[in-house]
């Protein structure tokens, strides 16, 4: 039988401590979240390894480690109302919801939201509310956002989701060129936000994330 209790604190040891990630809200909540919870069901063994987990075409579960250092570079506040883009089976939601006041969830498969729903739930995670809609549209009646965290690759980010946030607010993204990527941090002062590089990372590109295609005759 797996003792997921010991995987969980070896994800950390192994994977995200030596990262440089130290802060402790991030820590405790790795250590404390049952990853194995929000990982497709047949495929809990594989919840603590090093690397994406996939959950359909172009969706997966973050690798720990490019997930600790999005949190981390993120600065999270436990004030912070936090929007989750693409939440997929919540384990990112849970992660937050120890950090944060409150986090929004966004899913726009009606079947991953409503296990995401249910898991979130049967862990605790009574601040996450899970939304059913199209992830480039984001969730503004609840906004703005203190941060957005878009769990998956893009080439481009919507106009729509960077609005949804606050004055001072921060949004972090994988961006994609090809099979290479970076994690970038936005921050939305006078209302643009401006995009800082911080560390490299890879993952599929969620649909409607896609760059806009120039045509040429």
């Amino acid at each position: 039988m797996t003792d997921f209790s010991a995987n969980r604190v070896m994800m950390v040891d192994t994977q995200v401590r030596p990262s440089d990630v130290t802060k402790f809200p991030i820590i405790d909540a790795m250590l404390s979240v049952r990853r194995e919870a929000f990982v497709p069901r047949g495929r809990k063994e594989t919840a603590y390894v090093d690397a994406n987990i996939a959950l359909s075409p172009n969706r997966v579960i973050l690798e720990p480690r490019s997930l600790a250092k999005m949190l981390d570079v993120m600065e999270l506040q436990n004030s912070d109302v936090v929007l989750a883009i693409g939440t997929g089976l919540g384990y990112t939601a849970a992660l937050l919801s120890r950090m944060c006041d409150a986090v929004i969830a966004l899913e726009e498969d009606a079947a991953l939201a409503k296990d995401a729903e249910a898991s979130l739930l049967e862990e605790g995670a009574d601040n996450v509310v899970v939304l059913e809609g199209a992830l480039t549209a984001g969730a503004a009646k609840h906004g703005p956002y203190d941060a957005i965290v878009i769990e998956g690759g893009v080439e481009a980010v919507p106009e729509t989701l960077l609005s949804q946030l606050k004055e001072g607010g921060r949004i972090a993204a994988i961006f994609m060129e090809g099979a290479l990527g970076e994690c970038r941090i936005g921050y939305f002062v006078d209302g643009q936000v401006t995009w800082r590089r911080a560390f490299n990372a890879s993952a599929p590109v969620l649909p409607g994330f896609e760059a806009a295609q120039d045509f040429s005759l």
